[in-house]
């Protein structure tokens, strides 16, 4: 964990690649320490290891020992970023549930490149960072280490946030997939956050922050895609439509229908048909 983790800072940097020379060679290096790169403007492009990532405001890249690094800045728009060069150590149970004092640790187990959604808070850490090492102040080691082990807390945070999102999102496609596959009978809120292993409220919650819908707003909207679907191309009846999307009485299915299109299936048929 990032909080195990003392780090000995190397040196920090906050620079705008205005040099015409330096931006249309970029830069190509690889340390033997820890690295990060925090993108404050610039619409360039960097390379760890075999991956490419767009550099835009807000990206951190973390280039972990031995791995190679280029950036690659355009000179119309030149990249301005902070970086922060550092060596880490932590104290861990070995086996025998020792103590053990474990030196350069290669890697902290962060993403390559990860968006930092709370900008302007890592901006001022980072700001902070720099302006403590440059300044050389009074124990502006120590302190600046300090800032470090925040920084690195909140791009753990920051990770772990968007790993959270991610997972949501995966359950709400879910959702909507079995909303596909069940699109001939009701389904109730219940049965679908027993799906998603999600309270009513919770789901609810998400899938309208995803959607812009209420999660049964999104289904009824899902039937009557499918009912223009089946009016226009299969050729049946309002009657037989709303059946075979589970709808038990026509004239509710007639309501509903009218109320999402603002026309009725029957207007809905003869608009498309007749004045095709």
């Amino acid at each position: 964990m990032v909080t195990d983790i003392l780090c000995q800072i190397h040196y920090c940097t906050g620079q705008k690649l205005t040099d015409p020379v330096r931006v249309l060679n970029g830069v190509t290096r690889t340390l033997q320490h820890h690295e990060l790169i925090f993108v404050c403007e610039g619409n360039g492009h960097i390379v760890i290891g075999e991956n490419r990532y767009t550099m835009k405001r807000g990206m951190l890249f973390y280039i972990p020992p031995g791995v190679q690094l280029t950036i690659e800045p355009r000179a119309q728009n030149p990249e301005h970023y902070m970086t922060v060069h550092f060596s880490g150590s932590c104290m861990a149970l070995d086996s025998d549930g020792k103590w053990k004092y474990q030196q350069n640790i290669r890697t902290l187990h962060q993403p390559s490149a990860q968006e930092i959604t709370d900008y302007t808070p890592a901006v001022e850490l980072f700001e902070k960072l720099l302006d403590t090492w440059n300044n050389k102040g009074p124990s502006y080691e120590f302190i600046a280490g300090t800032l470090l082990r925040r920084l690195l807390i909140l791009i753990s945070q920051n990770s772990k946030k968007q790993n959270k999102n991610h997972a949501i999102s995966l359950k709400i496609d879910r959702i909507i997939e079995y909303m596909r596959q069940n699109i001939n009978r009701k389904i109730t809120l219940e049965e679908l956050s027993g799906i998603a292993r999600l309270s009513t409220f919770y789901l609810s919650r998400t899938f309208k922050d995803a959607t812009g819908y209420p999660i049964i707003a999104y289904f009824n909207k899902m039937k009557i895609d499918k009912a223009k679907e089946l009016l226009i191309e299969g050729n049946k009846k309002v009657k037989e439509v709303a059946y075979e999307l589970g709808y038990t009485n026509e004239f509710y299915f007639s309501r509903t229908f009218k109320r999402i299109e603002g026309l009725s299936p029957s207007e809905f048929y003869s608009k498309n048909v007749y004045e095709f």
